[in-house]
């Protein structure tokens, strides 16, 4: 038999077992197939996570102190173009503390104007004008200029050289003596008149008279208050029966004027400004301080009735005058009729300083001619910075803000829902484009953002996916984290990167 036939018997032969061992395969498929199928989904299975194992760990990030089997191998997780690791003197060289690496929320933003504005004084508040109502000589100034005084606390002390008080008072010290004549003169009429020695129409005359000086009495006690004299003042004079020559001018309660009075007299007990340690005390209304101004006198100097003391000013509260181009006047009234609440933004050395929700108090009535801006009002809360007491018991404090001091105001035009609100210094431009640096654990990578509105402190990024709730950014020095990228990757570094000019 030849080669070929031989071959051609063999072909034959295992096409027919191949055909059998499928008749067969098919015949007995119940059995062997279900073990087949389970011993094939439990390898793909295996495979799978293992593959899931090994992506995980490209992107996982060791905390510090872990042990790392790929140490020194590049992971998958960052680009090293665009991502820089930071360790913990780099983050403080930066400034990019706990405060500055948070989560990215949804916030209201406010789209502003800018107007220029200045710390201004309340009219009839802040500014206290302290008078003598009545002539004399300085007898004692208890204040001194700079000092910080609350209500009821002693200023001045004037000896009275008033003359037509000082015969108010002699006058009424006589008239109360004839009072008292008259009365006794009337109880021993009335004796008398009981017995029988006299008539009754003398009685009756002495009653008449002694309901004239009391009508009298109740007069001069009038001209007495209007001479500046309280009803208790008048009461120790009647009591007393002595002249009330010495007048102690109190600080005012600017809230209320009811009870504390400011003109007392030196027989009741007082408080000094300063020196209240041998002194007795009473209730004050009011402990906000004023600030001594202006003292305009010494001791031994005679002052006349209605001149100026000294000035108290209450810098606690005051208004910010902010100073609206007129065609911005419909942009002021709208944020006014709507209530919101105005940003101050004060220049400082370092970064600048914002003062958030200011209430707007209210607008002018009238723009400047000169000028043609509109005036409006915002109400800014003063803070107390040094409280101090000297040796001599004066008080001296330093507030925050300052009649004078310019400001900026910050006049909300529309506001837009939440919103992905950045600091300023969070992003960076260079060229077309906008980079925002995301925290991937001890990495930041650069990300590439849409800036939709930027002020001089926010900019609004696009909620386009790039950047989700909850991301840490790094919300300071992206211009400094952006040139050490460039520096990084061998590119020379422009130093103006990041600046608008």
């Amino acid at each position: 038999m030849s080669w070929k036939l031989i071959s051609n018997h063999r072909k034959k032969l295992l096409a027919g077992s191949g055909l059998l061992f499928a008749i067969g395969a098919a015949a007995s498929y119940s059995f062997w197939w279900p073990t087949m199928s389970a011993w094939i989904d439990a390898t793909l299975q295996q495979r799978r996570s293992v593959n899931a194992s090994a992506d995980a760990h490209a992107g996982h990030d060791h905390a510090e102190g872990e042990h790392d089997d790929h140490a020194g191998h590049d992971h998958e997780g960052h680009d090293e173009g665009t991502s820089l690791e930071l360790n913990a003197q780099a983050l403080k060289n930066l400034g990019l503390t706990q405060e500055y690496l948070q989560p990215i929320v949804l916030r209201d933003y406010k789209r502003t104007i800018t107007v220029p504005a200045i710390v201004a004084a309340k009219p009839g508040r802040t500014q206290i004008r302290v008078s003598s109502p009545l002539s004399g000589v300085v007898t004692h100034v208890h204040a001194v200029t700079g000092e910080a005084v609350t209500a009821g606390e002693l200023l001045f002390e004037v000896r009275l050289t008033y003359e037509d008080l000082v015969d108010t008072q002699t006058q009424f010290l006589k008239t109360l003596s004839e009072l008292e004549v008259e009365k006794r003169e009337i109880a021993r009429l009335e004796e008398i008149t009981q017995s029988g020695a006299i008539s009754a129409k003398s009685l009756l005359e002495r009653r008449y008279s002694k309901e004239k000086i009391e009508a009298y009495l109740g007069s001069m006690r009038e001209a007495l208050k209007l001479h500046g004299l309280s009803a208790s003042q008048i009461a120790t004079i009647e009591m007393e029966r002595k002249l009330l020559r010495d007048l102690s001018i109190e600080t005012p309660d600017i809230d209320s004027h009811s009870k504390n009075e400011e003109l007392r007299l030196t027989r009741l007990p007082f408080k000094p400004a300063s020196f209240t340690a041998n002194v007795l005390e009473e209730p004050i209304a009011s402990k906000r301080p004023l600030i001594v101004e202006d003292l305009k006198i010494q001791k031994g100097q005679g002052v006349t009735s209605g001149e100026m003391l000294c000035s108290l000013s209450d810098f606690s509260s005051l208004y910010i005058e902010g100073q609206a181009f007129e065609q911005d006047a419909p942009t002021v009234t709208k944020a006014a009729q709507n209530g919101w609440m105005i940003d101050a933004m004060i220049q400082t050395t370092t970064d600048p300083e914002v003062i958030n929700g200011l209430k707007l108090a209210f607008v002018g009535s009238s723009v400047d001619p000169t000028s043609r801006t509109l005036s409006f009002f915002v109400e800014l809360p003063n803070q107390i910075l040094r409280d101090e007491k000297n040796d001599q018991g004066q008080r001296f404090l330093t507030w925050k803000y300052r009649v004078g001091q310019r400001l900026q105001l910050q006049v909300p035009v529309e506001v837009w829902k939440d919103q992905l609100v950045l600091p300023v210094d969070a992003v960076v431009k260079d060229g077309a484009d906008w980079f925002a640096f995301q925290q991937n654990g001890d990495h930041f990578d650069r990300i590439a953002v849409h800036v939709k509105h930027r002020d001089q402190t926010s900019v609004v990024i696009d909620n386009d996916g790039v950047l989700f709730p909850g991301d840490v950014v790094a919300l300071r020095a992206a211009h400094q984290l952006q040139m050490a990228l460039k520096n990084k990757s061998g590119g020379g570094v422009d130093p103006h990167a990041g600046h608008n000019h």
